[in-house]
């Protein structure tokens, strides 16, 4: 689908010369001299690195046809991950490369978003947010749990965070799986 220059919006997924990228900044321009253009930062999905382009305001980019779909993570085999269409039930192969995300916070069951491109998973989002429980963490001290310092804990996972003090060993709390902080204790 093509869509003018002057759409293109963080997160959107176009296709140039064949290959996937995500918008991941845009900056719309002005010059005092000439036509207004689009400066867009891209990566490729699938591959590192990243790219800028200029885009003139009234040019037209491919947008990607994306289709969300629900997906149950079954189970880890060896260094593969297995997971099933909620629709259709046909289950899809992924290695940990092609997993873009910390497959450390799958558990069995878990719902994931994956979006698909002609057939092909490209993305695979988690749920923003998990429940835990703390396999390793210091004692509170009395005292401590009035003041908001943090100290480190190892999470049933593996992962490890800083909670705040008031937090023990065999709590579960709630942690961000964007940037592995955490956001509250379970309320379990």
């Amino acid at each position: 689908m093509k869509i003018e220059a002057n759409e293109l919006r963080n997160g959107n997924i176009i296709v140039i010369q064949n290959k996937l990228w995500l918008i991941t900044h845009t900056q719309h321009t002005q010059p005092g001299k000439g036509g207004a253009y689009i400066q867009a930062e891209m990566k490729p999905l699938g591959e590192g690195g990243k790219r800028s382009e200029r885009f003139r305001s009234s040019e037209h980019v491919e947008r990607a046809h994306l289709e969300e779909v629900s997906m149950q993570f079954l189970y880890r085999e060896r260094d593969a991950y297995v997971l099933s269409d909620q629709r259709t039930y046909e289950h899809f192969s992924l290695t940990k490369k092609e997993f873009n995300g910390d497959p450390a916070f799958l558990e069995d069951g878990m719902i994931l978003t994956v979006t698909v491109y002609e057939g092909r998973i490209i993305l695979v989002k988690l749920p923003p947010q998990v429940i835990l429980e703390i396999a390793e963490c210091e004692p509170s001290l009395k005292g401590q749990t009035a003041t908001s310092s943090y100290k480190p804990a190892t999470l049933s996972n593996g992962i490890h965070t800083m909670v705040p003090q008031h937090i023990e060993k065999g709590m579960s709390i709630v942690v961000n799986t964007q940037d592995c902080s955490y956001v509250e204790r379970a309320k379990r």
